[in-house]
């Protein structure tokens, strides 16, 4: 038997994918209401993209974005200041054993989106583009 206490698979298991959507399905839910009685979180519409729960399904890390990008400061202490009542709100409409610690996240995905249309907008990179080779010289 193995000493491990999680499995060394590449990726999340496919209970953790379940658990995560439903996870980021509720926490939006709750944010759009406005469940939440914190008059700085209920002012700024707050985007979750995405949710991760650990291998034993204890502890969700969501990746939130305010709208715009504006406030995200606020909205990240806002969403801390506010994660026992979020997990209350968030279990009371899930039917999982333990109500998972919530931790939240900036979501950066938008920023790395707009570094890569840069670079790829760049003219050094059209040019080997439209060249067809690839940067050794060789064809592709």
């Amino acid at each position: 038997m193995s000493n491990r206490r999680f499995p060394t698979t590449s990726g999340p298991s496919q209970r953790q994918l379940r658990v995560g959507e439903l996870l980021r399905r509720t926490l939006a839910d709750v944010l759009t209401r406005g469940d939440v009685h914190d008059p700085d979180l209920n002012r700024i519409p707050i985007t979750v993209s995405e949710v991760r729960a650990s291998p034993d399904l204890k502890i969700a890390t969501a990746y939130v974005m305010p709208l715009a990008g504006r406030e995200q400061g606020t909205a990240l202490a806002a969403l801390r200041r506010n994660k026992a009542e979020l997990r209350h709100l968030v279990s009371r409409e899930m039917t999982l054993k333990y109500a998972p610690d919530l931790r939240f996240k900036l979501d950066e995905t938008f920023d790395r989106m707009d570094e890569t249309r840069r670079l790829l907008n760049d003219e050094t990179v059209q040019r080997d583009l439209v060249s067809g080779t690839d940067p050794d010289g060789t064809d592709s």
